[in-house]
């Protein structure tokens, strides 16, 4: 099963392509996509959209997992990341690829089996996991990878955003 992990953001999307096959998580590949602050607003997330329709297309992957919206203080930023995040899941839908979320809490608890882990714990076993030379860089990358890996270890029980079927 080859899952995608997309952590969204307006300045920096990570993603994180992973195949899991016999209990095992091998990286097939991973990075970020980056916009300008300069930009406009339609045009990052337009060049968002082209690069996650872009890598669904290459890595062909069977479920695509996202991190849950989070409503933070700073209501701006969860609005562009709400932004991002809606290009993300339009791509996947037009290309039927099923969309699960997942709390920070959740991944780290798939990943490292604690909830409460530090980012540090996260990368370490990411980085272990996937058996890399070193953690992936910057954060966005390697929270992408977490929240594949973290479909692929607790995936079965995960629920499918299932918008289209709601209907």
């Amino acid at each position: 099963m080859v899952i995608l992990g997309i952590d969204p953001g307006t300045a920096i999307t990570g993603y994180g392509a992973v195949e899991y096959v016999r209990s095992r998580c091998r990286a097939l590949g991973y990075g970020s996509i980056r916009t300008e602050a300069t930009q406009p607003t339609p045009e990052r997330l337009l060049h968002i959209y082209n690069s996650v329709c872009g890598l669904i297309d290459l890595y062909s992957p069977e479920a695509l997992s996202v991190e849950k919206l989070f409503y933070g203080r700073n209501v701006q930023s969860a609005m562009a990341v709400g932004q991002a995040r809606g290009v993300v899941i339009l791509c996947a839908a037009q290309h039927g690829v099923p969309v699960y979320e997942y709390t920070p809490t959740a991944v780290k608890l798939g990943v490292t089996g604690e909830g409460r882990a530090t980012k540090e714990q996260v990368q370490y076993m990411i980085k272990a996991l996937l058996d890399l030379d070193e953690a992936p860089r910057p954060d966005d990358v390697a929270d992408a990878l977490g929240l594949a890996i973290c479909h692929a270890l607790v995936g079965s029980t995960a629920k499918a955003w299932q918008s289209a079927r709601e209907v």
